[in-house]
């Protein structure tokens, strides 16, 4: 992993004094010098992780263990940020999406958290592994279905198959019919993409999906959600669902797209199991990158910096978990001690099932396409310029196409295109005159999904 050569060195394209962005093109090239950089400035440092949006960023994992830990001086309730009730944040800023509160377990505190966390574990505890495992190959095997017979045998992973695999497992958790489930995915995709309108869409299809379980409960994460003895209120149930699926979307594709690079890669990673790829990723390349804004509910001293009440903290998990303090020891961490999943009262209530969905991604591809490999160096691939996630912007892979033949004759059970048998003669009618039909709407992904599970 690459590190900067002098930690006291200013990145390029950081001022030399005021505050670092956190964000655009120059950021995205190389975090890990400007995290290098903030790191010779303390356990944490001023920064703007997006136009005029001042935020004080933890980079040391002891300082980031500390506040994540100790829920009775760092609150999660983004209602008491001073900039916002000021004013002083701008109405269109991208950081709102992300930072502005929402009524769920992430920006809750206390027994109100308490709550509405047990209702979101007590639900995800009944998802059954085997059919998580058996839901994200079979994902899997349409996305590979769709661009595996490519003629020239070249695929771009991050659009083709990390991206829409953990949409497609998602709603199907939920329990989605085809049409919601495309509307979900339209909406949770525009969220991230900052499409206009798509908060709307989302927030639609998913009261549509809790009044259908109102009335045709399932045997889906959404039911479960809904049947718990706290209680949610139909809103409630619908903000803890946005929470899992905006945490376990992008983040997992990125987790999946770096992984699969990972162990794809020339540096010798392929000879390593793909839960130690996953787990390196989760280590080096953390998926959420900055996030988990804090409020301090007193002045606090932190490294020789006051950290004021009411203004928002956010913790670095990419650069406190590749903090040079821990090189010495990391080995004899648990593999698990990273902070990619968070710690804490708040930390990550599906980090299992995350962990399995893209172990299973990676191990599905590489047994679809054997000879899978990328057509560029890692070194040479290039990440989203955001603040928030650590996510490649593509992968380019080549691999041998799979033939329409060779994927029927590795799964008969599909291969349903019957030889045309001769007809009996008919004698010809005059057409009787029909209304012309409507053109048939295109299918959104999760339709096509379930009718391919269907052989249809």
């Amino acid at each position: 992993m690459h590190q900067h050569d002098d930690a006291q060195e200013i990145p390029p394209g950081c001022p030399a004094h005021g505050k670092v962005p956190l964000y655009g093109p120059q950021f995205g090239s190389d975090p890990e010098a400007t995290y290098a950089y903030l790191r010779s400035l303390g356990p944490s440092a001023a920064v703007d992780i997006a136009p005029e949006v001042e935020v004080e960023l933890v980079t040391s994992y002891d300082a980031a263990l500390y506040i994540l830990q100790n829920p009775g001086s760092f609150v999660r309730d983004s209602r008491r940020w001073n900039a916002l009730n000021e004013g002083r944040v701008p109405e269109d800023s991208p950081a709102l999406p992300m930072m502005g509160y929402r009524p769920n377990a992430l920006f809750s505190d206390g027994a109100a958290h308490a709550r509405l966390r047990q209702a979101v574990v007590d639900s995800l505890a009944t998802v059954n592994e085997l059919k998580l495992v058996r839901q994200t190959q079979q994902s899997a095997d349409y996305l590979i279905s769709q661009f595996g017979a490519e003629p020239r045998g070249q695929a771009e992973l991050m659009a083709a198959y990390a991206q829409p695999l953990p949409l497609l497992v998602f709603s199907d958790l939920f329990g989605c019919p085809p049409e919601l489930g495309d509307r979900v995915i339209v909406g949770i995709s525009g969220i991230f993409e900052g499409t206009p309108g798509a908060d709307e869409v989302l927030g639609g299809a998913l009261a549509e999906l809790i009044a259908l379980k109102r009335r045709r409960p399932g045997y889906d994460l959404t039911t479960k959600l809904m049947e718990h003895p706290a209680q949610l209120t139909d809103e409630e149930v619908l903000h803890q669902l946005v929470t899992l699926l905006s945490g376990g979307t992008a983040p997992l594709a990125a987790a999946i797209g770096t992984s699969a690079a990972l162990f794809l890669s020339e540096d010798g990673q392929a000879a390593l199991p793909v839960e130690d790829a996953v787990a390196r990723t989760l280590w080096n390349y953390a998926p959420i990158a900055n996030y988990a804004g804090h409020y301090a509910t007193h002045d606090v001293e932190l490294g020789g910096r006051v950290l004021k009440a009411g203004d928002p903290i956010l913790i670095c998990f990419a650069a406190a978990n590749t903090d040079p303090k821990l090189a010495q020891h990391r080995e004899q961490l648990s593999t698990k001690a990273h902070l990619a999943f968070g710690a804490g009262p708040h930390a990550c209530p599906a980090k299992d099932p995350a962990f399995m969905i893209a172990v299973t991604a990676v191990e599905s591809l590489l047994n679809r396409l054997p000879d899978i490999e990328m057509r560029v160096p890692f070194k040479d691939l290039t990440w989203a310029p955001t603040p928030w996630s650590r996510s490649l912007v593509t992968l380019p892979v080549r691999f041998t196409p799979r033939t329409l033949r060779a994927a029927a004759a590795a799964d008969p059970a599909r291969a349903h295109t019957a030889q045309p048998t001769a007809a009996a003669p008919q004698r010809t009618a005059t057409p009787t005159p029909q209304a012309p039909k409507a053109p048939a709407q295109p299918r959104g992904l999760f339709s096509r999904f379930l009718a391919w599970t269907r052989g249809e």
